[in-house]
C-alpha cells in the first residue's frame, strides 16, 4: 500500500457546494450523507492508527463568489493541514442561465474568485491543498440545456487545471473519472440527475480523492 499523506493529528477542511455539503447542516450532521462521509469512513478503515479531524464546510447552492465570502470563518481560522475544494457548477448554471445577472459568474470571474480562495489560503495557512474540478454526469448530444453545460465546462474545468499547476496543488480530474464510468454504465449508476451524485456517484468520488492522496 501507499504511504497515505494525510498524517495523524492532522486537520482536514472540506469545502464546496451541495455536492460536498450533502445533509451536513440537517440530519446527516456533521459529515452529511456523502463523499466526505465516505471518505471520512474509508480512511477511518484503513488507517485507525491515525486521529484526523474532518470539518465538512460545503454549503448548498454556493458559488466561488460566495465561498470568498465565508472563507476566513470556515476555513484560516481552522488553519487546517489540508484543504480540499469542489465548486464551479453553480458558477457556470448562473452565467448560462443570465450572463446579465449581476450574480453570475463568468469564467474570467470563476478564475479570478478561485485564485483569491486559494491564494489566500496559501499566504495564512501551511495547508496542503486538492483541488477537485466540477463535473456534470450527462452525455446528452441534444440542443438542451444539458448540452450547453456540456460545452462550457471543460472551460471552468480548465480553470481548476491551471490553478493546480500555478499553485502546486495536488488534482482530482473528477470530470474525466465520471466520463470514463459512462462508457460502461448509465449515468444513473452514479446520479439521478447531472449534478448531485447518488451514492454510487458519492463513492466515486471519495475513491478518487482516496487514490490521488495514497499516490495513486
Amino acid at each position: 500500500m501507499n504511504e497515505f499523506l494525510i498524517k495523524d493529528g492532522q486537520t482536514v477542511v472540506m469545502q464546496g457546494d451541495s455536492i460536498t455539503d450533502a445533509g451536513r447542516r440537517a440530519d446527516a450532521a456533521p459529515y452529511g450523507q456523502g463523499y466526505v462521509a465516505i471518505f471520512r469512513e474509508m480512511v477511518t478503515a484503513l488507517y485507525p492508527e491515525r486521529s484526523i479531524t474532518f470539518l465538512n464546510k460545503g454549503i448548498g447552492g454556493q458559488k466561488t463568489t460566495e465561498l470568498k465570502e465565508r472563507w476566513d470563518d470556515d476555513v484560516i481560522r481552522h488553519q487546517p493541514d489540508w484543504l480540499t475544494i469542489m465548486i464551479g457548477i453553480n458558477d457556470l448554471h448562473t452565467y448560462l442561465r443570465n450572463p446579465d445577472d449581476p450574480e453570475a459568474v463568468s469564467v474570467e470571474r470563476y478564475r479570478e474568485t478561485y485564485d483569491w480562495l486559494v491564494s489566500r489560503t496559501r499566504a495564512e495557512t501551511e495547508a496542503d491543498i486538492v483541488l477537485i474540478d466540477p463535473f456534470y454526469i450527462s452525455i446528452s448530444s441534444q440542443d438542451t440545456f444539458r448540452k450547453r453545460v456540456l460545452e462550457t465546462i471543460p472551460d471552468y474545468i480548465a480553470v481548476v487545471h491551471e490553478l493546480a499547476e500555478k499553485y502546486d496543488t495536488m488534482l482530482v480530474k473528477m470530470h474525466d473519472v465520471y466520463t470514463n464510468c459512462l462508457k460502461y454504465l448509465e449515468s444513473e449508476e452514479f446520479c439521478l440527475e447531472p449534478v448531485h451524485p447518488a451514492r454510487g456517484g458519492h463513492i466515486a468520488i471519495a475513491l478518487a480523492l482516496l487514490k490521488v492522496l495514497q499516490g495513486i
